[in-house]
């Protein structure tokens, strides 16, 4: 029986980006926690540590899709060297700072800088796209490619999390900027697989945020990053509350590992069905796996809860990634993928601040009604969406 993943790598070139890349997209998921528990170990304040994790994750939010529409003019070899310098000098900058005990608005200026952070996933997957455009193998790649994001969760978090806890409170953020560094110039180095520069056009061209779908998408995404930035915190957060620091590298890992696991079998499995509707239907086992999260009463129970809530991450990401590709023109396809990206990137920045700021306020347990309210928001989001959108795009 033929495995679809394994004829992925045919291609000529598939394995060397899809191994760098696997390098430089572990600093994503470990930049943010990094941070938290940098902060929280030294200052010892969550609402300081969300706060600055909050200012990394929403000035990626702004930077990200305008460094990936300079890719799709300029080509990925001149644009994401400079970018990842600048990310990995403020990183530096940032650990610096904790580490001399500077005045707290210059940790909020080295995480605005690191947010130069390129979006390596959506690199990766405007290489897939490159060469596997309108064939079936597109959807496959595409669902290899959020496991591949879960795998960084599951890896990332746990990685700098534990640095910080057994080296030294800045070894997480370190890390992650030594990764970026070697990923990202293996990636460029492969310039066989990168996507064609496109034609530039004349005068200024609009954001694909004004494609009707891509508002609805993004929108969406953000409120689950709301619930991956409220269990990163409370993870956190509980575990030190219990006595077991190291612990929270579990409870990060649960979450991931859940997605990646749907991921995979999500992948592989053939649906006729309007891809609106599916969304709709992933978004409501995202709203309906935060709940049991209301019930968490030790480490196992929370690690329980967050694999559940990871069931539907991958599904979710997979039909809104084949939603942008078949909504967005090619020439611009890198900058709408990033969008996705970036709006999971500043739900985490909200999500973080919100969880850091009811913690220290109202406790732990309070912080997890953030994450089941995301999740009806990720479900009233998909629902409208897709009344507003065309119903005739069937997953292929």
């Amino acid at each position: 029986m033929p495995n679809p993943y394994r004829e992925l790598f045919q291609a000529p070139g598939a394995l060397g980006f899809v191994l760098a890349g696997a390098i430089a997209r572990l600093p994503l998921p470990m930049i943010g926690i990094g941070i938290i528990t940098m902060l929280s170990e030294v200052r010892g304040a969550y609402t300081l540590a969300g706060a600055v994790a909050a200012t990394f994750a929403l000035a990626t939010a702004l930077l990200a899709p305008r460094i990936s529409r300079l890719v799709d003019r300029h080509g990925q070899g001149r644009v994401l060297p400079v970018a990842a310098t600048v990310c990995v000098l403020a990183l530096i900058g940032l650990s610096a700072c904790v580490h001399w005990n500077a005045p707290d608005w210059t940790l909020f200026v080295f995480a605005a800088l690191a947010g130069a952070l390129p979006s390596m996933p959506a690199m990766i997957r405007a290489r897939w796209t490159e060469i596997f455009r309108d064939q079936p193998q597109l959807r496959t790649a595409y669902a290899l490619e959020s496991v591949a994001d879960e795998l960084s969760f599951i890896v990332g978090p746990p990685f700098a999390v534990g640095l910080s806890v057994a080296l030294f409170p800045q070894a997480g953020p370190l890390a992650a900027a030594l990764l970026l560094a070697v990923g990202v110039t293996a990636f460029v180095l492969q310039r066989a697989t990168a996507p064609a520069v496109q034609h530039r056009e004349a005068g200024r061209v609009a954001s694909v945020l004004r494609m009707p779908p891509m508002r609805s998408l993004v929108a969406m995404m953000s409120a689950m990053g709301v619930i991956v930035g409220t269990i990163d915190v409370l993870s956190v957060a509980f575990a030190r509350a219990q006595g077991v620091p190291a612990g929270a590298s579990l409870i990060l890992s649960a979450y991931a590992l859940g997605s990646c696991v749907a991921g995979l079998v999500f992948g592989v499995m053939k649906f006729q069905m309007p891809l609106p509707r599916m969304l709709s239907i992933a978004a409501a086992v995202t709203a309906f796996t935060t709940l049991p999260l209301l019930l968490v009463n030790d480490m196992i129970t929370l690690s329980l809860g967050v694999l559940l809530a990871g069931l539907s991450f991958a599904p979710t990401m997979i039909i809104a990634m084949a939603l942008v590709e078949t909504s967005v023109p090619g020439q611009r396809l890198t900058e709408g993928l990033t969008w996705l990206v970036t709006g999971l990137g500043a739900g985490v920045a909200a999500g973080a601040a919100l969880a850091g700021w009811v913690v220290d306020h109202y406790g732990v347990g309070a912080g997890f009604w953030t994450a089941v309210v995301a999740g009806a928001i990720v479900l009233l989001v998909a629902m409208a969406g897709a009344r507003g959108a065309a119903a005739g795009r069937v997953v292929s």
